[in-house]
């Protein structure tokens, strides 16, 4: 008889948010997963939780070669907890390459829901929230995350990030020349904790905003695209005779890009390549 795989979302920040289904899956397991073992033993405490059960780390760096250890137990007819440091595992945390193998051989696979910090942040946004994508943590890389936030220029859902706080500056002002100076967004810092904050304006005023100290667990809401984007050949056209005319070629980028809806990553390398184009 096989055990069962049990997805325990634990508190993004307030203790109190703990569901009561959560304590009793912790009080029940075999086996607890941990993305952190002193996170999850200190919660333990908060919770005046006892457990019997044997904890075992399981974070990024172990998760491929903790996957076996887990699947043994669940052979054995053990009840296996998986248990991040914050929100639900497998998403943006460990846990889903022992979900994959579990599925894989027919073992049951649950969940214990509650907080999410994607959901939180998207809520209380004020932004759209009919439809929306998670697109996680971009790439820490300048390039590859310029060129990322720059394919989601027309996406036209609600868009919910993670970010760290060393790095949002850099992250905000990519945002706002990849998808405009005009486009609001949410920054959400430390949801449901002691110090909340959301602070929501433009990502032109947010990049500005974040250039100062910022701490706590991140995360970034950014509103869709609205209306359809100028022609691309159009909007070139314009940013070449506005240079030809005296304007500053990064000015008339940035001023065609917010007229057009077009991202100016995307109308700055179009009208550069156009530039050097023999005439």
């Amino acid at each position: 008889m096989t055990g069962v795989l049990v997805l325990a979302a634990t508190p993004i920040g307030d203790v109190a948010d703990a569901s009561p289904a959560m304590v009793a899956a912790l009080v029940e397991a075999d086996v607890i997963a941990a993305e952190d073992t002193r996170r999850l033993r200190d919660l333990c405490r908060r919770l005046g939780v006892e457990t019997t059960a044997r904890v075992v780390s399981y974070f990024d760096g172990n998760e491929a070669s903790r996957v076996g250890v887990l699947m043994d137990a669940l052979r054995a007819g053990e009840r296996v907890v998986v248990a991040t440091d914050a929100g639900m595992p497998s998403v943006s945390d460990p846990g889903f390459r022992v979900v994959q193998a579990a599925i894989a051989e027919g073992i049951r696979v649950t969940a214990v829901p509650g907080p999410s910090a994607v959901l939180t942040a998207l809520a209380v946004s004020g932004l759209p929230t009919d439809r929306f994508c998670f697109e996680g943590f971009v790439s820490r890389k300048a390039g590859e995350r310029s060129r990322a936030l720059a394919a989601l220029a027309r996406e036209e859902r609600t868009m919910v990030f993670f970010e760290a706080p060393h790095r949002l500056a850099d992250f905000l002002a990519d945002a706002r020349d990849a998808l405009g100076e005009e486009r609001p967004a949410a920054v959400c810092r430390e949801l449901t904790k002691t110090y909340e904050e959301v602070v929501r304006g433009t990502l032109a005023e947010l990049a500005q905003w974040a250039t100062g100290e910022v701490r706590g667990e991140i995360t970034v809401v950014v509103a869709g695209a609205t209306g359809p984007a100028g022609s691309v050949e159009d909007a070139v056209a314009e940013v070449l005779a506005r240079v030809e005319a005296g304007e500053r070629f990064k000015s008339a980028v940035a001023e065609v890009a917010s007229a057009s809806g077009l991202a100016k990553n995307e109308l700055y390398e179009a009208a550069l390549a156009a530039r050097k184009e023999p005439r």
